[in-house]
């Protein structure tokens, strides 16, 4: 794993995300989920002020939004604040059968960036909201927003292939490995989105199957990390960590 992506997991990490199945890698930029982020925000106590409108014309919105970290322990309280923009045509692009929500995208990219700050992962990976092809998984032009997200024959073909490979990685770095490969990601950028979700979600639960997150240096094996415990379900249960991601 390079230098990077492994400071992106150790981050990530701290708040019961893995690495695999959360981010890719988008011509050399590390991507991330907005669900992701929306749980991790949820985890780390993260506040939001009602946000401040700069610019708001039929086609384009501009927010000004603050979110905060209240202080645990002997860690401060924090704050920070960034601008979420959309503009129709420009850096938010809508086919024909879609309908424009300026609002709605400026104020996900504003907090998205907000989190990132907060948690000390901006300027390491960018919130798939950023760009049309970082949503996608993929170069923009290289699948029209048009084309129907349907699965063929050999969407399931490579989809299967992608699993077993997932399976037989034996360890937690060789999933990560695997999931940041080339030929991976090239595999599941010409994939319909589904498949493409469901191959990663995969991966996140082969990542728990093998013990993620590893134990902390001089943590008892037979104990439960917080992060773990988050995702065992500790005062949540299974359904209602399901349904959060829904």
């Amino acid at each position: 794993m390079r230098t990077a992506d492994k400071q992106i997991a150790d981050i990530l990490e701290r708040y019961g995300e893995p690495f695999a199945g959360n981010c890719w890698r988008v011509q050399g930029t590390a991507v991330i989920y907005h669900k992701t982020l929306e749980r991790i925000a949820t985890y780390a106590g993260i506040s939001f002020d009602a946000p401040t409108i700069i610019r708001a014309e039929r086609d384009e919105a501009v927010l000004l939004v603050v979110g905060r970290v209240a202080a645990r322990g002997e860690t401060p309280a924090r704050m920070e604040w960034s601008i979420g923009e959309a503009l129709i045509g420009v850096n938010y692009r809508v086919s024909g059968r879609q309908a424009a929500y300026c609002w709605a995208m400026a104020e996900k990219r504003a907090k998205d960036r907000v989190i990132l700050k907060l948690i000390e992962l901006h300027g390491l990976v960018y919130s798939e909201e950023e760009a049309d092809e970082f949503r996608q998984g993929q170069p923009a032009q290289a699948k029209p927003a048009e084309e129907p997200d349907e699965a063929s024959d050999d969407d399931r073909d490579a989809e299967s292939v992608l699993k077993q490979e997932i399976d037989e990685a034996k360890s937690i770095n060789a999933v990560t490995d695997f999931m940041l490969d080339e030929r991976t990601q090239g595999t599941l950028n010409k994939l319909p989105h589904a498949i493409r979700e469901e191959v990663r979600d995969y991966a996140k639960a082969r990542l728990r199957a093998l013990g993620w997150p590893p134990a902390k240096k001089g943590q008892q094996s037979g104990a439960v990390s917080p992060a773990t415990a988050r995702m065992n379900g500790s005062g949540h249960s299974a359904g209602q960590r399901e349904g959060a991601r829904a």
